[in-house]
């Protein structure tokens, strides 16, 4: 497939900015495996609260939003989804359980793509684990008009399109052993731009994203939404996409802008990694400088249970305080009162 053909990855050539940045991600992930040997619990809370932040950003991203009680219902808790939008939050949910779990058990092949894409639709039985059937286009929506961003691999051709990016991510990763941290965001630009199913590409790019990062030891998604880096940085996401895919059905595309967004989002999810477990771990930086940096970290509207679980150590009414202080310096909104009430970060 275009980007992992061995010439097209042949005449990549790398800045000395972007070779430190993949020596930094290893040193990053050198660190992790530490934490996970020292911290079980705060590495548990974490997974926890990246769980529930996932599930919302990747389909927020999509355009599929609930209400967020009923979002973390649905993730924590043995809950019947109602509704469209909470068949397919609660599908994520599944299929991101099943790959923090069972990672291992997923080879790059085109069953696993077509099983992780019936997941998500497990609810919405007419959609899964199948090839679309028509061509699609991604378009781009703006003050009420749209343009063609990029056209994908037509539908006749998909299926051959995909058993090609199998062939050429197993010949780049385990023939030729080029570098995973290169070779992982060409394979999701390539998945991206093939678009094989007719709904579900983007849950199913960073599904994807996090499958082969699981391969290589580089496991930040668990603890760190990946998804909400993404959400957080999705203006710069869509461009840095299309960028890429400029010219990418002859093979002539430029990969530097998806690469650096893709190391990006990894750097800022193993800074954060690390920021808060050292944080925990060696009492560095007070109480309310953590409050404050998992409030600022949040979108749309949340509850104080939702810092709870970010700042395990920090006591209910301590949050009480820092949020009541922000309110007064107009960060922060209250909407409602008693157990209902959620909290909102003021934006521009």
């Amino acid at each position: 497939m275009h980007s992992l053909a061995p010439a097209y990855l042949d005449n990549i050539s790398f800045t000395v900015k972007q070779a430190s940045t993949i020596q930094a991600i290893g040193e990053y992930r050198g660190k992790q495996q530490l934490y996970t040997q020292q911290t079980p619990q705060i590495l548990e809370d974490l997974r926890t609260a990246a769980m529930i932040e996932s599930v919302i950003s990747s389909n927020r991203l999509e355009g599929i939003t609930a209400a967020p009680d009923r979002i973390e219902a649905l993730v924590l808790k043995p809950t019947t989804p109602a509704g469209r939008s909470e068949e397919e939050i609660a599908g994520y949910r599944d299929a991101l359980e099943e790959l923090h779990g069972h990672s291992k058990r997923f080879p790059v092949n085109a069953n696993t793509l077509l099983h992780f894409h019936d997941m998500i639709n497990r609810y919405i039985a007419e959609l899964g684990g199948r090839w679309k059937r028509v061509d699609n286009v991604i378009l781009e929506r703006y003050d009420g008009t749209e343009r063609v961003r990029f056209r994908p691999t037509p539908a006749a051709e998909t299926p051959s399109a995909v058993a090609q990016f199998v062939n050429a991510y197993d010949m780049a990763i385990h023939h030729d052993r080029r570098e995973p941290l290169v070779v992982i965001p060409l394979a999701t630009l390539d998945f991206l731009c093939i678009h094989p199913f007719e709904d579900g590409n983007g849950r199913c790019s960073r599904l994807l994203m996090l499958l082969l990062l699981y391969h290589f030891g580089y496991e930040v998604g668990r603890y760190i939404s990946l998804e909400r880096v993404i959400e957080q940085s999705k203006q710069t996401y869509y461009e840095t996409l299309e960028a890429s895919s400029k010219n990418w059905h002859q093979g002539k595309h430029d990969p530097h802008p998806w690469l650096n967004y893709s190391w990006g989002v990894l750097i800022a999810a193993y800074k954060e990694f690390a920021e808060r477990v050292g944080t925990i771990r060696t009492a560095r930086g007070s109480k309310t400088e953590r409050v404050r940096s998992a409030v600022m970290r949040k979108l749309g509207e949340f509850a104080i249970s939702d810092i709870e679980r970010d700042c395990p150590t920090v006591s209910r009414d301590m949050i009480r305080v820092v949020l009541n202080q922000m309110r007064d310096e107009g960060l922060v909104v209250l909407h409602g009162k008693g157990r209902g009430a959620k909290w909102e970060k003021v934006t521009e």
